[in-house]
């Protein structure tokens, strides 16, 4: 069978495209295709976040999260002045609520200052007021350096400088699973081999590890997808948030909580995401039934893994679910932080789903997992803050393919 390209990297989502374009930058020779089963790039994940440019200071010290956050923070404020797109450091506090909260805040400090991040400030109450004038909390972590963009735009012109280059975006076109022979490997469809290439790069991201099983990987760890509701602050009360207001993380509790954005691209305010079981994998409707499917729900259910973390966190996991169902509750937590948002002032804003990585333990993946066989390697979980991190992610798993397959 004749080769399509050197390398095919499958996904075209931002880590995908990363990649790419750090395969294409360390081996300018090497042909580059990369496919992916949507029309266009950046349709799931990495088009459908707030756009954080994150600092680094939420992620333990130590661990290949943080090191590839701050790395990957420089490299794509290099790549947004290289490459003329709009982006903000528009500055983010974190904020305590409680002399509970104030102890847990000096230890993220701590934490952020030990990752490498620059610029933090702890700040009384009067400072934050100064910052955020309708924030309310006993003292705060300033980062300056957080930022706001749009990733859909930094993906489109990844692969704007692939195409340029020479290499192929081939888009609309799904992957049923890859196999490997003496000569490379293959990508199968409907099957039948519709591509053949002497590597493969799998960033498949909410349906990874079902490619990888299908290629002949291990099952485990599975993807459960979580549904993140967002709101919109109703325009003409936009003042109300400056920049960004996060909350200082619940080390009892498996995902970050309510927080406030202010948009780049056209200003608006979202507060969210929640994070309440996706009943598919793409399921993007605002009404809870409206996106499900019932195999994929079914997959999800049958798995031991998602009861052993359901066991361990169904009481926050109940309360995300009612909240979801009573806005009025949602915003009620959102007003612990902002108290003269009313509920009048929260409109329904967009939904994402996150790919939440879980072990057969119950246990939530936290880090970068990559894994190979023979031709291909396989992202396995590439969690937040991904789309910061994405150059530097991409220089890893290039880094990775080198090692694994004696590039």
């Amino acid at each position: 069978m004749p080769t399509d390209a050197e390398v095919i990297v499958v996904g075209a989502g931002i880590v995908g495209l990363a990649t790419a374009w750090q395969l294409m930058q360390r081996f300018p020779a090497m042909s580059i295709a990369v496919i992916d089963k949507e029309r266009e790039v950046a349709f799931h994940q990495t088009g459908r976040n707030s756009g954080v440019i994150h600092s680094g200071i939420y992620y333990r010290s130590g661990s290949l999260k943080a090191a590839l956050c701050v790395r990957g923070r420089a490299q794509l404020l290099d790549f947004l002045k290289d490459h003329e797109i709009p982006f903000q450091l528009s500055g983010k506090v974190i904020v305590a609520r409680s002399t509970e909260e104030l102890t847990r805040l000096h230890g993220l400090l701590e934490q952020g200052q030990s990752n490498g991040v620059e610029g933090l400030q702890l700040i009384d109450a009067a400072g934050l007021r100064t910052l955020e004038p309708e924030a309310s909390g006993v003292a705060a972590i300033y980062s300056p350096g957080t930022g706001i963009v749009d990733y859909r735009q930094v993906a489109k012109a990844m692969a704007d400088d692939l195409v340029r280059a020479g290499h192929a975006i081939l888009l609309g076109e799904m992957v049923d699973r890859i196999s490997d022979d003496r000569q490379g490997v293959s990508l199968w469809r409907d099957g039948r081999q519709f591509l053949h290439a002497r590597f493969a790069i799998v960033a498949a991201g909410l349906y990874s590890d079902v490619l990888a099983h299908r290629s002949g990987q291990s099952r485990h760890p599975r993807i459960v997808p979580f549904r993140g509701e967002y709101w919109r602050i109703r325009p003409g009360r936009e003042s109300l948030v400056r920049s960004m207001i996060y909350p200082v993380p619940d080390p009892r509790l498996p995902f970050l909580g309510v927080h406030f954005t202010r948009r780049l691209t056209d200003g608006e305010v979202w507060i969210g995401p929640n994070a309440v079981l996706g009943l598919s994998r793409e399921h993007y409707r605002r009404r809870i039934m409206a996106g499900a499917r019932i195999a994929e729900l079914l997959d999800t259910l049958s798995f031991p893994g998602f009861w052993r973390m359901a066991a361990r966190y169904w009481r926050a996991g109940m309360m995300e679910m009612y909240r979801s169902m009573v806005p009025s509750a949602y915003i009620q937590l959102a007003r612990e932080y902002v108290p003269a948002l009313l509920p009048e002032d929260a409109l329904p804003g967009p939904v994402g789903v996150r790919a939440q990585t879980i072990e057969v333990s119950g246990a939530m993946s936290d880090d970068f997992l990559i894994t190979t066989s023979n031709g291909a390697l396989f992202v396995r979980n590439a969690p937040s803050p991904a789309a910061t991190a994405s150059l530097a992610i991409g220089e890893y798993i290039v880094r990775s393919a080198q090692e694994a397959f004696s590039w």
